[in-house]
This record gives C-alpha cells, structure tokens and sequence, in this order.
C-alpha cells in the first residue's frame, strides 16, 4: 500500500502506569503496516499536543509514541521527596516507558528536544540498546553557561533560581504568548496550534505543582547530570543525530555544534529556525525523523 493511501487510526491519548508515583498521559498511533516506531519527546513550556501536527504524516509508516514528562500535561506530579524531577529520574521514566508499552528497542528512533535530550543520552550510557537511532537537538548537554539564555544561567543556583522560578510562575500568560518565538525576527513568526497552547494553559497547575515548578526542580539537578554525561561521554555508542536551530536563543548552536564533534554525530543546523523545529519547521522534523531509520 502506497504512503499516499494509508491511512492511520486516529491518536488514541490515554494513560500508562510507571509505577507506584507516575502516571503518563500517553499518545499512541498506529499504522496500517509499521516500518518501526518513532518516540518524540517534548521540551518546556509544552506537552504531548506539540507533536500533533507531524504524527500523522509519521503515521503513515510509524507506530508513533509521546508521553507528557512528569510536571508536565496531565501526568503525574509527585511532591520532590519522591521524585527528584533531575534529567537522571526523567531517563528512569523514559526506560520505564519502554518497557511498559512494550516497544521493540531495535526498531525504535527516539527525537528528544530541550529537557528531552539529556535524559535519553543518559539512558543511553547505560543501556546502548535502548534505541535503534536518537535524534536530539536544542538543550545543553554541558556545562556550558555561556551558551544559555540569561534567564536559564540564572536556573542554575541559588538564589537567582528561586527569583527566576518566581518570575515565569507570575507570567505564565506572557511564557505562552511569546516562548515560541523568541529571538526570531516578526517575519519568521509561525502558528502555533490553538489546541496546543490550550492544553499547555489547562494542565500549568494541578497536583499542587506547575510545570515551571516542575522545571525548576529539574534545573536544580541539572548541573551535576551536565557533569556526569560529560565526563562519561565516551561510553555512548547508540547512533545519534544532532539537530539544532540555527536562530535557538535559548541553547546556542555551538552547544550543538560541540556535542556532534564530541561524540562525532551527524550535525544538522537549520537556518531560520529557532529552538522549537518541530512546530516551526515540520516538514525536515519529519525528514530527520525518517532518515534515522535509514
């Protein structure tokens, strides 16, 4: 059957038990006839509606998976003495999300973006396997301050951490309005779904949590896994892909650049675009996807 008329089952979001404290708001859609199965990962402010837009062209060859991180969408919130919410917990939940939906890890390309990446290398060091190929993009794999947005320098430590996290919790309006489109010039401004940006608003606070919260407690950790993913890099040999927004205010491309020459990646810089490719610039997020199974 040709890609042009297959035709994929509708998304099905529902929920998957971790364990005792997680509980993910899932996405998952099938094909006709799977060639693999693809899981993205999303970034801050967002949720699993980020991938909405690319899932059914994917869906035509891909089983495709996503999942709200804990502090994020509708999943779970579990107060911090028992979850930690650092980029090491996040890569327990992603292997705890394999294994419990029951994905073939040799047929399965994971892209991870923003706090998505460094959780997935993590799991990566540690288990080579885990995925058929990964593609990561626009986050900070070192500790590299320099080629981070002030405000994210400032997450760093205490005490302009707490100021900061004070800060976006009294602007949640203005984070929705303009996240998505810092730093780039008005003509290069895209549309962001109004269903996306819903859910985003509707699932900011519950459990006693709000995702800025959330990605506080995660930059509390995430100097020392920065640390601990550098100093063990030469152990990663799962094959990865590198793909960074060429106008990314908030992650340098150098970032990028650095990690590909490390671990010696394909490196892909897009021009024009910023740091969210995959709701600004669709259609390569798509292409990239279905290169890693190549």
């Amino acid at each position: 059957m040709s890609q042009q008329t297959q035709q994929p089952r509708a998304a099905d979001i529902g929920t998957i038990a971790i364990d005792a404290d997680i509980t993910l708001r899932r996405m998952v859609v099938h094909p006709a006839e799977s060639k693999g199965t693809v899981l993205l990962l999303h970034g801050f402010p967002e949720s699993l509606h980020a991938w909405k837009g690319i899932t059914p062209a994917l869906a035509c060859d891909y089983e495709v998976h996503a999942f709200d991180w804990p502090g994020f969408g509708r999943s779970s919130r579990p107060s911090v003495d028992r979850f930690s919410y650092s980029p090491r917990a996040y890569a327990q939940v992603l292997k705890g999300y394999i294994d419990r939906a029951g994905i073939d890890q040799s047929t399965l390309s994971i892209y991870a973006t923003d706090i998505s990446a460094l959780p997935t290398l993590l799991l990566a060091l540690a288990e080579p396997t885990i995925a058929k190929s990964l593609t990561v993009g626009d986050f900070a794999p070192f500790d590299r301050p320099a080629y981070m947005w002030e405000n994210l320098q400032a997450l760093k430590s205490k005490p302009a951490s707490d100021q900061v996290r004070a800060f976006m919790n009294a602007n949640r309006e203005e984070i929705l309005a303009n996240t998505f489109f810092r730093g780039l010039p008005e003509g290069a401004r895209y549309e962001v779904p109004r269903e996306f940006k819903d859910d985003i608003a509707r699932s900011w606070d519950h459990d006693g949590m709000t995702s800025v919260d959330a990605f506080y407690h995660y930059y509390s950790n995430f100097t020392q896994d920065q640390k601990y993913f550098e100093a063990n890099l030469a152990r990663l040999s799962t094959p990865v892909t590198v793909v960074w927004g060429g106008e990314d205010l908030y992650i340098k491309k150098e970032m990028g650049i650095e990690l590909a020459n490390r671990i010696k990646a394909d490196l892909k810089i897009l021009p024009g675009v910023g740091h969210y490719p995959h709701l600004q610039a669709q259609n390569q997020t798509i292409e990239e996807i279905r290169a890693s199974f190549r």
